[in-house]
């Protein structure tokens, strides 16, 4: 616990084991493609020598972290999914997996563990509501208190405003995604920003209609985000599907389908 609270330790622990469990259960069920171009497929003891090396890969993250100087335990866990996200990316190259191949791994391992998380987060509202634009502004404030709590650089940044329906959120700076970016940098490792931003910056869309649930597309647009290297992440939350034109134009920095 040098490095935070006691919340924040058992977090870890509970992170890693959702983590380490989402591994073997996604990896011996798919291929994989290694750097010299052939498929292949993992065995158990190869699975476990991965979540070794992954667990390893974090502990050296982490120290690089500086999770005890973020303003808020929100920032800190997020801050704690990405260390486990690039440590995944990482750990899977080193094992001679494609570095194209390995992205897709870690952002389906990824959206396996958010969508029980945001399932989870959203049920409360789901029950109080069937109105999908209430279920989308009233779960994303939810979300604004724990875990993306506005306090500021270096934690979460981000204003939030309504235009009609629809729940505007522009976040001007986000832990998670300046960790990952710093330690890409300092470790000359593009990679590992790539394979966030293939994975964590693309989870909104199937997100908002997780959250909206009302069985369509289309309740998000974002035209620019902090990963491609923009000053923004310019969410917005749709309340009513098919109503994208209105607040987002004609220019997104992701596909639409989700």
């Amino acid at each position: 616990m040098a490095d935070g609270s006691l919340r924040l330790w058992l977090a870890r622990k509970l992170i890693r084991r959702l983590v380490a469990r989402a591994a073997r259960r996604g990896l011996v069920i798919r291929g994989l493609r290694d750097t010299e171009g052939r498929e292949t497929r993992w065995l158990a003891p190869e699975i476990e020598a991965f979540v070794v090396a992954m667990t390893t890969e974090a502990d050296h993250l982490r120290s690089h972290a500086g999770q005890a100087k973020l303003p808020t335990f929100g920032s800190q866990m997020m801050v704690e999914m990405a260390i486990w996200t690039m440590a995944a990316d990482r750990s899977l190259r080193a094992c001679a997996i494609a570095p194209d191949s390995a992205r897709q791994v870690v952002a389906d391992l990824g959206w396996d563990i958010y969508r029980r998380m945001l399932a989870f987060s959203a049920l409360p509202v789901r029950l109080l509501t069937r109105d999908s634009g209430r279920r989308l502004r009233w779960t994303i404030r939810a979300l604004l208190v724990f875990p993306f709590t506005p306090s500021g650089a270096p934690g979460y940044a981000v204003l939030v405003s309504r235009d009609g329906d629809d729940l505007l959120t522009h976040f001007t700076h986000c832990p998670p995604q300046s960790f990952v970016r710093r330690m890409a940098r300092a470790e000359d490792d593009p990679d590992s920003l790539e394979a966030f931003r293939q994975s964590w910056c693309r989870y909104d869309w199937p997100g908002a209609d997780v959250i909206a649930g009302d069985g369509r597309r289309g309740h998000y647009f974002r035209k620019r985000t902090l990963s491609n290297g923009d000053p923004v992440c310019d969410m917005c939350w749709i309340a009513h599907a098919g109503r994208s034109a209105e607040c987002g134009q004609e220019k997104h920095d992701e596909p639409a389908t989700s």
